[in-house]
């Protein structure tokens, strides 16, 4: 026997609604990650220049030196591993995934409850659908302690609104 075809489209949506709360999260972990990475290379940076140019007009230069070179490998780092758009863009796809997951919950909940028929579930269905593969595409690739970490605080229960809490 065939299962009724709303269950079905009610199914894919819940592994949609999965998919995009583990991809959100990573997506956020690794916005954090390349923050760090931000701060840790931008902060020293702007000391150590500061603090070098300090040191050349106190006749130290060998210090000076030190200190120019430290900065300029920094700044180099900065703008080829481009951190704060690094960062920008995991936040980016990080809420789209959320912002998903929650429009397929909503549709799942309230709006799949008013459909007529199969084709309109199914149409509803195919749009997210469409969405979550449009931004497979687009988003940058996280790393896997970015999900790994996303995974652990999911599976504590983080993800979960505390209206949802105990319905499982």
């Amino acid at each position: 026997m065939s299962q009724p075809v709303a269950d079905k489209v009610v199914a894919e949506l819940l592994r949609m609604e999965e998919d995009c709360t583990h991809s959100g999260k990573a997506h956020f972990n690794a916005a954090d990650r390349w923050t760090w990475w931000n701060y840790a290379f931008g902060i020293p940076s702007v000391a150590l220049s500061a603090a070098a140019g300090a040191a050349f007009f106190q006749d130290y230069a060998v210090i000076a030196g030190a200190m120019s070179s430290a900065v300029t490998v920094l700044t180099a780092l900065m703008t080829f591993l481009k951190p704060s758009e690094k960062a920008a863009d995991h936040k980016s796809s990080g809420d789209q995934y959320l912002s998903l997951r929650n429009d397929a919950r909503v549709f799942r909940e309230i709006e799949l409850t008013q459909v007529g028929d199969d084709a309109a579930a199914i149409a509803g269905m195919n749009g997210f659908t469409t969405r979550r593969n449009e931004l497979n595409q687009a988003s940058p690739a996280f790393a896997k302690r970015d999900f790994r970490r996303a995974k652990k605080g999911i599976d504590r229960g983080e993800a979960l609104h505390a209206v949802d809490k105990g319905k499982n």
